[in-house]
């Protein structure tokens, strides 16, 4: 996991970032970061039971994905407002997407798609 504010701040300024709804992905290409992911949840969300569930919930999609990603990559995920009070579902559909439009699925990109898509 990145743990440490400098490999934050490196993946925040020199990385590439995707938008969604509910998060933003950052992913950089860096051998220091390389394989590890990092989750973060601002003030600006609400207290801490809140921010602590937007990161549960991230860390949960990630569980689901991380075998499918690729390992050269550092990844970081942002919580946005809305994050929490939806469902882990909804974040792992929303995490799948965004690993998508960031292509860093191993295989190219993953063309399975979940019961949630169906």
């Amino acid at each position: 996991m990145i743990k440490r504010r400098s490999d934050f701040q490196r993946v925040y300024q020199k990385g590439t970032s995707v938008a969604g709804r509910r998060m933003i992905l950052y992913v950089l290409r860096d051998t220091r970061v390389a394989g590890k992911v990092g989750f973060a949840a601002g003030k600006k969300l609400g207290c801490a039971a809140v921010r602590s569930r937007t990161k549960r919930l991230m860390r949960e999609a990630y569980r689901h994905l991380q075998y499918e990603l690729r390992t050269d990559v550092g990844i970081l995920l942002i919580g946005r407002a809305g994050l929490a009070a939806g469902k882990m579902q909804d974040a792992a559909v929303e995490l799948r997407s965004l690993a998508r439009r960031a292509k860093i699925f191993a295989d190219g990109g993953s063309q399975r798609r979940t019961r949630e898509q169906e």
